[in-house]
């Protein structure tokens, strides 16, 4: 225990930058999502194909592949264009390697959140906003997004809840994560079951919270919504 109180400082800086992960690969899985909806909706033929790829392709790659394809690959092919170029060589973050996998992973499945979510908004609400000569651009601020919200809350909690464990897969690529961290303090001192103890507890903590908070979101969005 004096061991994992004198790591206690790394180790809470591996859990900054574990939060910072997981809510940037979120930001960046949000517009991916968006994007991705928007095709399957209202895209054409073209946008509605590639879309579909994206899902389908991502939604069958383990995290840890794609995460290891776009950091040495994404390497890789960022030094091979700036040879040609006459570049110095460079290197490619491990940090936004880690949030941009995460963000098109995640991207890939609140795709169809949001579509699904958009799908159950009750058609009359948009006719009645038309009807009553309201322009495209205001149904879709006053009538669809906060239905679109209330709808898509539940599905995209559960995605941020699978997300924050997948950032512990960015350990492999060498990013000092609270996993990554943890593992390397626990073998200095031979204590891992103490550290990875403390891991446990740590996303539990994050878990909880992350609950606890949406579930405020859904009540309140749930209240906002009748009282409109």
């Amino acid at each position: 225990m004096a061991d994992l109180i004198s790591y206690m400082p790394l180790l809470m800086r591996g859990m900054v930058t574990t939060i910072l992960l997981a809510i940037l690969g979120l930001a960046l899985a949000t517009v991916f999502g968006g994007l991705g909806a928007a095709g399957k909706l209202s895209g054409g033929r073209i946008a509605k194909r590639v879309v579909w790829l994206y899902t389908s392709i991502v939604r069958g790659i383990p995290d840890i592949v794609m995460l290891l394809l776009l950091y040495f690959g994404g390497q890789r092919l960022i030094n091979d264009i700036g040879g040609m170029l006459g570049w110095d060589y460079v290197e490619l973050s491990k940090f936004l390697s880690g949030v941009l996998t995460i963000g098109f992973i995640y991207g890939a499945y609140l795709t169809e959140t949001f579509r699904g979510a958009y799908l159950t908004i009750p058609r009359g609400q948009v006719e009645a906003a038309q009807a009553l000569g309201l322009r495209p651009f205001t149904t879709l601020i006053k009538v669809s997004i906060p239905q679109l919200v209330r709808f898509a809350l539940p599905g995209y909690a559960n995605v941020w809840q699978v997300l924050v464990k997948s950032t512990a897969v960015v350990s492999i690529i060498g990013l000092q994560d609270l996993v990554g961290l943890a593992n390397d303090a626990g073998k200095t001192v031979r204590q891992p079951f103490v550290f990875f103890s403390f891991v446990l507890l740590a996303y539990l903590c994050i878990t909880f919270v992350s609950t606890t908070l949406f579930d405020w979101l859904e009540r309140r969005t749930a209240l906002k919504t009748h009282e409109s």
